[in-house]
């Protein structure tokens, strides 16, 4: 079932206004920070400093975030712009999935950033053990996914989600609230709790109980 296509359906047109004049400020941004990484005429580099201000001042006005918050989260990094890479790490017991609550949101897989110094795989054991306080061992890469693509609502950022099963290594230590998160727990699939759908939708569980349960395992990736 294409769930973003019936996800649009149900926005209204402010909405998908709103949602184009994000895509575009993302566009030019990531024009404005090409021209600035690769041109050496001190009159151009203006020009792509002020279009990337400008990109700013865009999105600030379709976000809540701050033109001051925005300067420094999507408008001050350097080089080609590329998206960013996030680790999910899904653990089951049996036919129940370990979730997390980072807030009042809602329940999500646990997961993050990945740091500049681990990989992939390495980054998805870490925020396991650090939300959760359970050591696992990253198993499978169940999808790469395009979180603006499968996430709700839509970032400012263009991110590469990684979905990775995880199996659990030696005894599961109680759960002790942390800066990360604030409660873990494990939930039958047939009754999930509500979900903060920007980190976790109920597809991208389904998605990696299958991956669970499969015997040989083709990635998706979008």
């Amino acid at each position: 079932m294409n769930t973003q296509k019936g996800r649009e359906h149900s926005m209204t047109q402010k909405e998908l206004n709103d949602r184009n004049w994000v895509a575009w400020a993302k566009e030019l941004q990531s024009l404005a920070q090409c021209g600035i990484a690769y041109t050496k005429n001190p009159f151009d580099l203006e020009r792509y400093g002020r279009i990337r201000e400008i990109a700013g001042e865009i999105l600030a006005q379709y976000t809540d975030l701050p033109v001051e918050r925005l300067s420094g989260l999507f408008c001050g990094e350097e080089g080609y712009q590329t998206p960013k890479v996030t680790t999910r790490s899904a653990l089951f017991v049996g036919d129940r999935v370990l979730l997390v609550k980072e807030n009042d949101a809602g329940w999500n897989l646990p997961g993050g950033w990945c740091d500049e110094n681990q990989t992939v795989r390495a980054n998805a054991e870490k925020e396991l053990w650090e939300e959760t306080g359970i050591r696992g061992r990253a198993t499978r890469l169940v999808a790469v996914q395009d979180r603006n693509l499968r996430n709700w609502p839509p970032y400012i950022l263009n991110l590469s989600n990684h979905l990775i099963l995880c199996e659990p290594v030696g005894e599961m230590e109680p759960f002790r609230p942390n800066l990360e998160t604030r409660e873990r727990g494990f939930f039958p699939m047939g009754d999930l709790p509500p979900l903060d759908t920007r980190r976790t939708t109920r597809e991208q569980l389904l998605l990696c109980w299958e991956a669970s349960r499969a015997e040989h395992w083709e990635t998706r990736f979008d």
